[in-house]
């Protein structure tokens, strides 16, 4: 109940009004929605607590679906595929704006969580590129989507497969959109048997067959297809199927694109970092080392520079641990076998020059994690991302 609860009180009772009159919800008590939001909620939390099992079971699964779009990268997904921008740009908060999609283009809803699921797995362990010519167009066609599901049925050896084509953008920093064709691929996989019980409380075996997620967008303007699937197998042969079924080119390894690759080792010394002007940046200031002894890669250690502290990161290291980072990583005064460290994570503040309007300089927090990781691509609405600095 105190997921129930939590979603309740976070989002606007108009909402919540429209949720459940559309619902048709039977077992639930009059609520007068007419008084102020304060008496609306808790009489509400307590009336849903009431109801039947199974009606109060579709509002857990309904609240978990809108509670997982209500943060930062669920916004941005819906913001990437809803319909009526108009209306939604102007809703005031995050659970608002979800339960408004959900009710109101609920097919969206599903298409922001394929959109969430294949941005939050770009550039990692499941994910492959390849550039192809741009300014193709996808086919959409009963035939072409018909040959593509075929294929894939054929390859993982199912009858079930469920395939979802649609146009979506992608926003980047400073508001500016990329736009891109997203396929969604559903398949079934082989049965499998798990224990749980049964209308009788009998624990039992059951036989389920799981459904796997995979993902492929293409960017005309780039000409570049992207795959989330599990198997670097599975990426290569969904992306030849959508190459020659939905695109009609044929597919080479050679257009494969490579993952990128952070290197910081720059950093385990002092390191002033070069910009140019065009950047807008006032300044760039290491905020967090996390390093790594190349003879013991069990244990990590961390140092993070707060908001005015009057040492450098390097400086800091010195002080506290004695870990002559500028002198190429040693231990001052350590006896033994040196230790040979590697920075495996850095945190960076950027500060920004303030705009011609003047005010405060925005600043921008970038994490950048070896070997592929960067949390850049879950910002939005940010300054633009200083293409000068030399992280890889």
């Amino acid at each position: 109940m105190t997921a129930i609860a939590g979603f309740l009180r976070k989002t606007p009772v108009i909402r919540l009004q429209d949720y459940f009159t559309a619902g048709g919800f039977t077992s639930l008590a009059p609520i007068d929605w007419t008084k102020p939001e304060p008496e609306v909620v808790e009489p509400l939390i307590k009336a849903v607590d009431a109801i039947s099992d199974d009606e109060k079971q579709r509002v857990v699964l309904d609240a978990a679906r809108v509670a997982a779009l209500a943060d930062e990268p669920g916004q941005n997904a819906l913001q990437n595929v809803v319909v009526n921008r108009a209306v939604f740009d102007t809703l005031e908060g995050p659970n608002n704006r979800s339960l408004w999609v959900f009710l109101n283009e609920n097919d969206r809803s599903r298409l922001a969580e394929e959109v969430r699921y294949n941005d939050e797995r770009r550039r990692g362990r499941s994910w492959s590129g390849f550039r192809v010519d741009p300014d193709l167009a996808v086919k959409k066609d009963p035939v072409s989507l018909a040959a593509f599901t075929a294929a894939i049925r054929e390859r993982f050896e199912t009858l079930n497969v469920h395939v979802d084509i649609f146009d979506r953008h992608r926003v980047i920093l400073e508001g500016e959109e990329c736009e891109l064709v997203q396929v969604a691929v559903y398949r079934e996989g082989r049965p499998e048997d798990t224990l749980g019980f049964d209308a009788n409380s009998t624990l039992s075996r059951r036989i389920v067959k799981p459904v796997f997620e995979a993902a492929l967008t293409y960017e005309a303007a780039t000409g570049v297809i992207e795959v989330v699937a599990k198997t670097r197998e599975d990426r290569i042969d969904l992306t030849w199927y959508m190459a020659r079924d939905l695109l009609g080119i044929t597919l080479t390894e050679e257009q494969n694109l490579p993952l990128r690759e952070y290197d910081l080792s720059m950093l385990l010394r002092p390191f002033d970092f070069p910009t140019d002007p065009t950047d807008g940046i006032a300044g760039v200031t290491v905020k967090e080392l996390r390093l790594m002894d190349l003879g013991d890669a069990k244990e990590r250690i961390t140092l993070e520079s707060m908001s005015g502290a009057d040492r450098t990161i390097w400086q800091m290291a010195e002080h506290r641990i004695g870990l002559d980072i500028g002198g190429g990583a040693r231990v001052l005064g350590g006896t033994g076998d040196v230790a040979e460290w590697v920075v495996t994570r850095a945190r960076f503040t950027i500060k920004f020059h303030p705009g011609p309007d003047g005010g405060r300089g925005k600043s921008l927090s970038l994490t950048v994690t070896m070997p592929h990781g960067c949390n850049l691509k879950d910002m939005r609405g940010g300054p633009e991302f200083p293409t000068s600095l030399p992280l890889r």
